[in-house]
C-alpha cells in the first residue's frame, strides 16, 4: 500500500496478529487487522445505540473517564 497511513502497533501484538492472520487464511496481516478493527468499530457504533449508551460502553472499557 503506497502512500498509505501508518499506525504504530506494539511489536508483540503485531506478531500475534501475523500468526492469527495466517491461521485464519487472510491474504495479509493488514487485511486481518482491518477486519478486526472494522468488526470492533461496528460493535461500538452499531445497533442504533444512543450516544449515551456508546459513551457508557466506552467508559466501561476504559477508553474514556
Amino acid at each position: 500500500m503506497f502512500g498509505g497511513n501508518k499506525v504504530k502497533i506494539n511489536k508483540d501484538i503485531l506478531e500475534r496478529c501475523k500468526k492469527c492472520s495466517e491461521v485464519a487464511g487472510y491474504a495479509s496481516v493488514e487485511e486481518f487487522i482491518e477486519h478486526v478493527l472494522e468488526k470492533e468499530l461496528k460493535g461500538i457504533e452499531g445497533g442504533g445505540d444512543s450516544d449515551d449508551a456508546i459513551a457508557e460502553s466506552m467508559r466501561g472499557l476504559g477508553y474514556i473517564s
